[in-house]
């Protein structure tokens, strides 16, 4: 490998031109010193059958690598969950069903569904941030003036209809968003504490929900952007804003519409690319992170669509 830090689509190719050698490569990300049975979590017994097929000694069960994982009775080939892993990662605004679809050769329906299972293993995010933590909320839907007639809320402007997505963004370090039932004090508090260090300096706009944070565990300054003041000193929530424009330019051009019972992969989705995602670190980085959250990641077609 050369010391280019991205890979392209015919170098991926060359890498993975099968099956086989793509469930090569994902065993060997996914169990470094040997398969592991997912059931009892022992790889001591384990034995190799044909087909990529493995047989726990201990608890009798029969696994492969997409047991327990995001590709779980997939009949779609795993170099073409691969190059799906590349697209996502490598294009800056997301990739949609219909494009994904002509580009491995499956239906819209099945490529859509590849895509979700992407998205679930892209919010599994256990981190907390530290620091300077940039703060904001934002709002994802239809603009109220556009809308049809007949599907007009008429309960005034603003975030009329909207769902309501909050960011946080470790200064030089990682995002976190996730979609919120509303921006009560009570909700963005929560997820404040639950996904912040205690010590943390947090800067946010003037929004009354952010009232009380300045104490105990945090250390909390804000700009007042009704008054035109976006940057004082090194007070500011501009980081957290340029995630915004880059999401809505993919929801918005990519995806054209993301509802709100989907938006939370969404939105990982796009916090999953800053971060793991990062253009800084090498394609192959980056298609491993997410083969990492591949793991214990699972959903169905059925809890899709209900």
């Amino acid at each position: 490998m050369n010391d280019l830090i991205t890979i392209s689509t015919l170098q991926l190719f060359k890498l993975f031109p099968d099956a086989e050698s793509a469930r090569s490569y994902i065993e060997a990300r996914r169990w470094p010193n040997g398969p592991v049975c997912p059931v009892c979590g022992l790889g001591e017994r384990v034995h190799a059958r044909a087909g990529g097929y493995y047989r726990c000694g201990q608890c009798k069960e029969d696994f492969t690598v997409r047991t327990g994982t995001i590709f779980e009775r997939s009949h779609v080939p795993l170099h073409k969950w691969l190059y799906a892993m590349y697209l996502l990662v490598t294009s800056r605004k997301g990739i949609s069903s219909l494009q994904l679809s002509k580009e491995i050769g499956i239906t819209q329906k099945s490529s859509w569904f590849v895509l979700q299972r992407l998205r679930e293993a892209c919010g599994k995010n256990l981190d907390t941030l530290r620091g300077i933590v940039e703060i904001d909320v934002t709002y994802i839907g239809g603009i109220e003036a556009n809308k049809h007639q007949s599907k007009k809320l008429r309960r005034g402007r603003g975030a009329v209809g909207k769902s309501a997505v909050l960011g946080m963004r470790e200064r030089g370090g990682r995002t976190i968003a996730m979609h919120v039932p509303d921006v009560s004090t009570a909700s963005l508090h929560r997820a404040i504490h639950t996904h912040i260090e205690p010590g943390s300096t947090l800067h946010t706009d003037e929004a009354a929900a952010y009232r009380g944070l300045n104490g105990l565990f945090f250390k909390s300054e804000s700009v007042n952007h009704s008054a035109g003041e976006y940057v004082r000193g090194a007070v500011t929530t501009n980081g957290i804003e340029s995630v915004w424009a880059v999401m809505k330019r993919g929801l918005h051009g990519v995806y054209h519409h993301a509802s709100a019972k989907h938006l939370n992969r969404y939105v990982g989705e796009f916090a999953f690319r800053l971060n793991e995602g990062n253009v800084k670190q090498h394609t192959l980085a980056r298609l491993d992170a997410l083969i990492a959250a591949s793991a214990g990641r699972r959903i169905t077609y059925k809890e899709l669509i209900a």
